[in-house]
């Protein structure tokens, strides 16, 4: 609420998905940030060896006749734009609607995005969406404004829990292993970071979360790629092969008239 009030995002309406308590289920054009409620079946642990004519602790089902108990595990994510350190978005981009500020995050400018929809299949996590009925591009802009003047973004101002984050990269890397080195002593073994790796597929990104599970459970792709990374030989190859075409077409155009000429000549 806290992104949109400030923001002036339009409300998304009510839809139900009768799916899960997620109403948003994704993030877009009218969703910056999306809340996600992430249920997850799995079985009843158990916590102490049954004693003596104690069942209270094994599978409800007798053995043989039925699967374990299973119980729900609930995955609270909030997940926002990546802000990638390579952003494709910025790469197809032929207007310059998108650029990085001085803050290290990617923002679209609205009143110059022409709606052609490049940054939309570019970014590798679906972040950016084209608003019904507008045609333009929209996306978290990690509160441009507000980080102008000096203040955090209005989702980690609004957190009560400060689950959500913000300040210099290395503080809240540092922060968020010694987080997880605290879960994993905990027994959370599955407790890990994602996204702060400065060498992954994007060159890191700037909005990197602390999961429970693996990233596709929470809907991420578990190896983010940038889709513009092989423009640079593609661009490369189409030159040259231009190159070679302009090559033939001259030869093709000089060599019968040089032999003509020499036809003359030997008249």
């Amino acid at each position: 609420m806290a992104c949109k009030e400030w923001n002036t995002v339009p409300e998304d309406g009510l839809s139900l998905s009768a799916m899960s308590y997620d109403n948003t289920q994704a993030l877009g054009a009218s969703t910056w940030r999306h809340v996600a409620f992430v249920e997850q079946a799995r079985p009843v642990e158990v916590t102490e060896p049954p004693g003596p004519g104690d069942r209270t602790s094994l599978p409800l089902a007798d053995p043989g006749q039925g699967l374990p108990a299973q119980g729900v595990r609930w995955l609270m994510s909030s997940d926002v734009c990546k802000h990638c350190t390579h952003a494709a978005c910025l790469d197809v981009c032929p207007t310059g609607s998108l650029f990085r500020t001085e803050f290290g995050t990617v923002v679209v400018q609205q009143d110059i995005c022409n709606g052609c929809g490049y940054c939309v299949s570019a970014c590798p996590y679906g972040v950016i969406e084209q608003r019904e009925g507008d045609g333009r591009a929209f996306k978290c802009t990690m509160c441009y404004d507000r980080l102008g003047a000096g203040q955090e973004p209005a989702c980690a101002k609004a957190c009560p829990t400060e689950s959500i984050q913000y300040g210099p990269l290395d503080e809240l890397r540092a922060r968020a292993a010694l987080r997880v080195d605290q879960l994993h002593e905990a027994g959370v073994t599955e407790a890990r970071l994602y996204g702060h790796e400065p060498d992954d597929g994007v060159g890191g990104d700037g909005a990197f979360f602390l999961l429970l599970d693996e990233p596709e459970v929470y809907g991420l792709p578990p190896d983010p790629v940038v889709t513009t990374r092989d423009l640079p030989a593609m661009w490369k190859h189409a030159g040259l092969a231009a190159l070679g075409l302009l090559t033939t077409a001259t030869t093709a155009h000089v060599l019968p008239a040089a032999l003509a000429a020499l036809r003359k000549a030997r008249r």
